[in-house]
């Protein structure tokens, strides 16, 4: 295992991903086709994948099978090209973008997680998933992304859910809405004192990629005043909202903000 590093991948036509479920209640097709052969006893399920993605941590594979006998892999699924964009941004945080198997639209599906003894792994053909630094605190953070997602307030989820819906509506549209949609990074918001406060002020950053400079500052404005409008005034929240780049933000802004889930595949899809 001396050479295998997180988000390398194997591809082939023998690789399952093995599953328990209830005989009682199963949920999935492979679930139900087993408990149809044998519905007293059968509790495990078998699914057909691409292949399979590491996410252990690179330190940790390289360690003694002794110290560490087991590794952490993901499915390899497929999706469409305009997906696998998104899931590069990490816009949907159910899947991980590796570029060593973009070209063939797979994505590692981070809800399905199975462990397997590293002897498993070092026989099979190992595919480069990340080329460089970038790509590996990229798929760091989308690892991060699926567990560290902020739970926010009830009353929150109801203030944001007009916002959440125009933009699932637009983001598809050739609209220059639709567009600038699309070249955010992320949306961000700070509650200052405190998320439990009786009074909270809000504050949204609308975070956009920098080389995605589509608009001039008063286009900005006004989309920004559109989805700020929105937002409801009345409860306990007061709002407001910026739109910048990520070079534009301090590191103490990012650090104090929650990432929502907001855009139009991470609120529907993941």
């Amino acid at each position: 295992m001396e050479n295998w590093r997180q988000g390398d991948c194997a591809i082939g036509e023998d690789h399952w991903f093995s599953f328990h479920f209830s005989p009682q209640r199963p949920l999935t097709e492979d679930s139900k086709e087993v408990t149809a052969v044998d519905s007293e006893e059968a509790d495990l399920a078998e699914s057909a994948v691409k292949g399979f993605a590491v996410l252990t941590q690179t330190c940790d594979l390289v360690r003694l099978c002794v110290d560490r006998p087991f590794v952490e892999i993901a499915p390899l699924v497929e999706v469409d090209a305009e997906k696998l964009q998104d899931i590069k941004r990490v816009k949907i945080p159910r899947y991980a973008y590796i570029s060593g198997v973009a070209e063939q639209n797979l994505v590692a599906d981070l809800d399905r997680v199975m462990t397997v003894e590293k002897a498993v792994v070092a026989q099979w053909d190992r595919i480069i998933g990340c080329q460089n630094d970038e790509e590996i605190r990229a798929f760091g953070k989308a690892l991060s992304r699926k567990c560290s997602r902020f739970a926010f307030p009830d009353d929150f989820n109801a203030v944001v859910k007009k916002l959440q819906n125009r933009m699932s509506d637009k983001h598809e549209k050739t609209s220059d809405e639709g567009l600038a949609l699309r070249t955010l990074r992320e949306i961000r918001v700070q509650a200052t004192p405190s998320w439990d406060a009786g009074e909270v002020e809000l504050k949204f950053w609308f975070i956009r990629f920098q080389e995605d400079v589509h608009f001039e500052g008063k286009q900005w404005h006004e989309l920004l005043d559109r989805w700020l409008g929105l937002l409801p005034t009345s409860g306990r929240f007061c709002v407001e909202g910026v739109v910048l780049s990520l070079e534009d933000m301090t590191a103490a802004e990012y650090l104090s903000s929650d990432q929502l889930d907001l855009d139009r595949l991470s609120c529907h899809n993941s």
